[in-house]
């Protein structure tokens, strides 16, 4: 399956929020709730407004991962945007029944391949999100630690693992 990443627009407010809602149980297994007021869809509006404004500014860049007939398949994100320090972060996330083709490592592909304005990239994930430690390594992601924290997602005690790209 071809795939491309396009920026966010704000016509894409409704489309993104079914994608969400549609995949918030697949979601919410390996990362914490966004919370019930996410999935209201003038909360939702909102948000979206605000990403779009942090994009303007230059803090962060949101794309909408797209299969070959232009539906979205998932999002990737470079936030934290820090130009100064040369570092930003960056989170994914594909939809469940996209899972396990290599969308999620070929999407930071081609982010990587995007304009990017810093020498470092930080990420993090779950213990138990084997494919997004995959899709990170895959990519010449580093892990840093294991964060000492521990947190309980669906009965499961997890902690964060950091990982870090030099560019």
């Amino acid at each position: 399956m071809e795939i491309s990443i396009d920026s966010l627009q704000e016509r894409d407010a409704e489309e993104l929020y079914q994608f969400e809602k549609n995949n918030r149980q697949f979601f919410e297994q390996m990362v914490p709730s966004r919370g019930e007021d996410y999935y209201n869809f003038e909360t939702f509006k909102l948000r979206h407004r605000e990403l779009l404004a942090e994009q303007q500014e230059e803090k962060s860049k949101f794309y909408l991962i797209r299969d070959n007939s232009g539906n979205i398949i998932g999002r990737i994100n470079l936030v934290d945007i820090d130009t100064t320090n040369d570092i930003a972060e960056v989170g994914y996330r594909v939809g469940q029944e996209y899972g396990g083709k290599g969308i999620g490592a070929r999407a930071l592909k081609l982010l990587l391949e995007t304009e990017i304005s810093v020498k470092k990239i930080k990420a993090k994930t779950t213990t138990n999100n084997i494919a997004s430690q995959r899709i990170l390594e895959k990519n010449g992601f580093k892990q840093v630690c294991i964060s000492d924290d521990k947190f309980e997602i669906n009965g499961q005690k997890l902690q964060f693992i950091d990982y870090l790209l030099e560019l």
